[in-house]
């Protein structure tokens, strides 16, 4: 399966599909192992595949990588709170929230609909009484599985 990535990258976790033109990232994506490999096909995708095996080795790594235009106005709000929040700590659904004036399940809404997950940290938010959802997806599966490794890579106390 491919559904069109223009790199499918290996990950400690899995994969990472990559949808990228010649100037601009436009998604990631986790997935599941049973996705084959593709080698990325243009400069800006090997970019994207050297930036995370970057990150893999050493989670302090900062991304640069162009980043497509994406996300209602609130969202794009959400995505900096949330990239505000440094490697190894946490925040919640709610303390984003109150800074914004909105209320905890948009907050959530936004970081499941984020473009960038691991340049746009989403896994560093969490629910005020545990570890909360991850990507659209509930409280266990493959989705917690990458949020708890890239907790404990980035050094993060989980609860």
């Amino acid at each position: 399966m491919s559904h069109r990535f223009d790199a499918v990258l290996p990950a400690p976790f899995g994969k990472i599909g990559v949808r990228a033109d010649g100037e601009h990232v436009h998604e990631i994506v986790y997935l599941p192992d049973g996705f084959d490999l593709i080698a990325p096909a243009s400069a800006l995708a090997r970019r994207v595949a050297a930036q995370l095996d970057a990150y893999y080795a050493d989670p302090d790594t900062v991304f640069d990588l162009p980043l497509a235009h994406r996300g209602t106005a609130f969202q794009r709000k959400v995505w900096d709170a949330i990239s505000a929040v440094p490697r190894g700590g946490l925040t919640t659904y709610g303390t984003i929230a109150k800074s914004l004036q909105s209320m905890p399940r948009a907050v959530g809404q936004a970081c499941g609909q984020n473009w960038f997950p691991v340049v746009i940290p989403c896994h560093r938010v969490v629910a005020a009484n545990g570890l909360g959802g991850f990507a659209h997806h509930g409280e266990e599966g493959f989705h917690l599985g990458v949020k708890r490794w890239l907790l404990r890579h980035e050094g993060a106390m989980l609860l």
